[in-house]
């Protein structure tokens, strides 16, 4: 059986389902497919319990897609980012920074989801265009590029001939592979538990991160759970560390948790499983081949810090949207997909190099070197202009000159 489409995404995740729901919704006909049908509930098994915060300059995206009426009830704001370092002797907070968007913006730095209920919506969203084909279940086997044409053979049997083929099948992208383009890959030898809690303190908006030592510990604003209210966490350490952690009963683990938080929202209380996910940093050698992009974790990886994942995955949907746009004839041109790699690449290497830089910094166990990190934050926060920059740099927001960044 053969098929013929404007575009074919191999990958239905976040970002696959996004990119579906923004080429769908600006008249490209679509394909969507992945091996893995999307868990949409958050008590059933195999429901991913992280949280996406998606930044300012995402929103625009998502609501060219028709996603972001649909999100928005569901989302709570971040208008603080909170900096504490715990790196001292004791367990308590010895430096806290508060970075307030409210310093560059009228509007919070983003608003956080969990990535269950992301994908719920998307799916939902796909179903209301006609032009898009949803099919999970079936996943990309190989592909034969043509002068016109990228002709994508699926795990049934069914071949499809389309313009353009996006790769937004993850961190071992099958796509990826059948372009032959490396990735060069970061391990640090850290794993994540991912799970949400309540607490007797209202976290106000504010999203946290709490370093001291193995990774960053993530306390990330969501609406109340059942009357109480609530964050997403994500606590980062060595390998043997997050496994001790993901065995220890429930009591035991909620004492630890609240001790390494440094009690800034009293004590925590477990309010979901506790799920592991492993932390590498990828970038890949190219974003593009003959007929095809590459997007997401199929073209970098980052550790979870700063809220940079998905929202690259959706400036990278931001760069390609705006190409095809010019190309309605046929998106999958060299004009789009030599264009698209020039535009992503460069910036992508920055911000992988930039996390990890993070994410080390933040791993440190030497005394010596938890006071640089200490000083360095409180050197770079201390300078107005700079904070603001950072603010800005942060949020995928050129710098802009102003009178009123003085220190």
């Amino acid at each position: 059986m053969r098929e013929t489409t404007d575009i074919l995404i191999s990958g239905g995740g976040v970002a696959g389902l996004a990119a579906a729901a923004a080429l769908g919704t600006a008249g490209f006909r679509v394909i969507c497919v992945d091996p893995t049908p999307p868990v949409t509930r958050a008590e059933a098994e195999g429901a991913d319990l992280r949280t996406t915060a998606f930044l300012q300059p995402s929103i625009p995206v998502l609501e060219q897609a028709g996603l972001w009426a649909r999100l928005e009830p569901h989302a709570a704001p971040l208008q603080v980012m909170r900096i504490i370092d715990a790196g001292g002797p004791g367990p308590d907070a010895r430096l806290i920074k508060d970075f307030d968007a409210a310093d560059i913006s009228d509007a919070p730095f983003g608003w956080n989801l969990p990535n269950w209920l992301l994908r719920r919506e998307m799916v939902a969203r796909l179903a209301e265009l006609p032009n898009v084909s949803f099919r999970p279940g079936l996943g990309f086997a190989r592909m034969l590029v043509r002068e016109t044409e990228a002709l994508v053979t699926l795990t049934d049997g069914t071949q499809i001939a389309a313009r353009l083929v996006i790769g937004a099948d993850g961190r071992a992208s099958p796509v990826r592979e059948a372009l032959g383009i490396g990735a060069k890959t970061t391990r640090y030898g850290q794993k994540a538990l991912a799970f949400s809690v309540t607490h007797d303190l209202p976290h106000g908006n504010v999203s946290t991160e709490v370093h001291r030592k193995g990774g960053p510990f993530t306390l990330v604003p969501l609406p109340d759970r059942e009357g109480r209210p609530a964050s997403a966490v994500v606590w980062m350490d060595t390998g043997p560390e997050v496994a001790r952690l993901a065995d220890l009963a429930v009591p035991a683990f909620e004492a630890e948790m609240t001790t390494r938080s440094a009690g800034i929202l009293g004590p925590l209380t477990l309010a979901t499983p506790r799920t592991v996910w492993p932390i590498i940093a990828q970038i890949a050698d190219r974003m593009s081949g003959p007929r095809t992009v590459l997007m997401a974790e199929a073209a970098h990886v980052v550790p979870p810090i700063g809220a940079q994942g998905l929202n690259m995955s959706l400036a990278d949907l931001a760069c390609l949207l705006d190409l095809v746009a010019s190309h309605r004839d046929d998106p999958g041109r060299p004009a789009v997909t030599e264009t698209y790699h020039r535009s992503r690449h460069l910036d992508v290497k920055g911000r992988v190099t930039g996390i990890d830089l993070l994410n080390r910094a933040s791993m440190a166990e030497a005394p010596l070197l938890r006071d640089l990190r200490a000083g360095a934050l409180n050197m770079l926060y201390s300078a107005r202009p700079v904070r603001k920059m950072l603010m800005r740099a942060g949020l995928g927001v050129r710098q802009r000159a102003s009178t009123n960044d003085n220190a």
